[in-house]
């Protein structure tokens, strides 16, 4: 099989190299699109997110879709020719974090494209069977890569438990953000207020189903947002940017009793925020790492069809090209939401 192997950052190189071996729980996928990710970026150029460094070559990509071409002898739950959703990250089942339903915080876990661990730029992939969820006919692969950052959103919603009728300020409006918009809306907030640096995403914020859009660099946030709750502030808000400023502003838009959710990961590890204000007004501030239990949820809310996720996909690669997508991704924001490869053809 073809696969886009990173030699080292900042270099791509397709490669021959022999179609996974599949273990008795496992299924062999042919993969049929995968959406690019900031992670995926910051290692194509750094290298490393945190304590997570590239030591040695890895394939990249976690945000995948395909079609089950092998199942393991196994395997009960799924079988060849089913048309799947890929959940990236497989946990060890057995630690605390995974019996209590929280395994994305399961120390084991291993992550598609996260060092050591090779991702989905491939034209096969093999993994567990518990991990790949069967998508409706009416849902494209394309569709079925965006319930990965799709489901950050909807883990985001239920960790501050958001409820009908909510209020929610987004800041920032990459792919995350942009999914973010979709998740709380699917939860049924009435008002959804984003804030970013670029028109062109703002205005699929919009399309996303945001009620309200701040030009960050020509509005000041933290105003608008009061003016537009009347001086009460936002029931929740999400920071997805990774923004420091973006963070305290989120912070800033929140009513007494409201809840911070930080999804967005800065550069630096520490960032000054504003402690009275914390105190005072009795915020709650919630992590969020990845997502569990989101896929069946996704999966279902996009098929309904009124998330216009397609929208977003603005560029696409064949597995060939996997270098100048991401140089896209990169180099192009402005007038680039997301971009797909896709490695057994578009």
């Amino acid at each position: 099989m073809k696969a886009a192997v990173m030699d080292t950052p900042g270099n791509i190189e397709i490669r021959e190299l022999p179609v996974p071996e599949l273990g008795p729980d496992e299924v062999l996928v042919k993969i049929m699109a995968v959406g690019v990710c900031g992670s995926d970026l910051h290692y194509y150029e750094h290298g490393r997110i945190g304590r997570y460094v590239v030591e040695k070559p890895i394939i990249l990509g976690h945000e995948c879709a395909g079609i089950i071409a092998k199942t393991g002898e196994n395997v009960t739950r799924v079988q060849a020719g089913d048309r799947v959703a890929i959940e990236p990250g497989v946990t060890c089942g057995r630690c605390r974090y995974c019996k209590e339903g929280r395994y994305n915080l399961c120390p084991e876990v291993q992550f598609l494209a996260t060092p050591p661990v090779d991702g989905a730029f491939v034209q096969y992939l093999a993994i567990r069977e518990d991990f790949v969820f069967q998508i409706p006919d009416e849902l494209s692969y394309e569709e079925a890569s965006l319930v990965e950052p799709f489901s950050v959103g909807i883990h985001a919603a239920s960790r501050c438990k958001l409820s009908p009728g909510s209020t929610v300020a987004i800041m920032g409006m990459g792919p995350v953000g942009l999914m973010a918009v979709a998740a709380a809306k699917s939860y049924g907030a009435s008002r959804i207020i984003v804030s970013d640096l670029e028109q062109i995403r703002l205005d699929a914020a919009i399309r996303m189903g945001a009620t309200e859009a701040i030009h960050a660099a020509k509005e000041d946030t933290d105003a608008r947002i009061r003016e537009i709750t009347e001086g009460i502030g936002v029931d929740a808000a999400w920071e997805t940017a990774g923004s420091p400023r973006a963070l305290q502003s989120a912070l800033a838009s929140l009513r007494r009793g409201g809840k911070l959710v930080i999804v967005g990961l800065p550069a630096q590890d520490e960032i000054p925020l504003n402690v009275p204000f914390m105190a005072d007004n009795e915020i709650d501030i919630y992590g969020v790492f990845r997502y569990a239990n989101t896929y069946p949820d996704g999966i279902r809310f996009l098929a309904k069809g009124d998330i216009p996720a397609t929208t977003l996909i603005t560029d696409r690669y064949p597995l060939e090209q996997t270098q100048e997508a991401l140089e896209r991704a990169i180099h192009n924001k402005s007038g680039s939401l997301k971009v797909v490869v896709y490695p057994n053809g578009m």
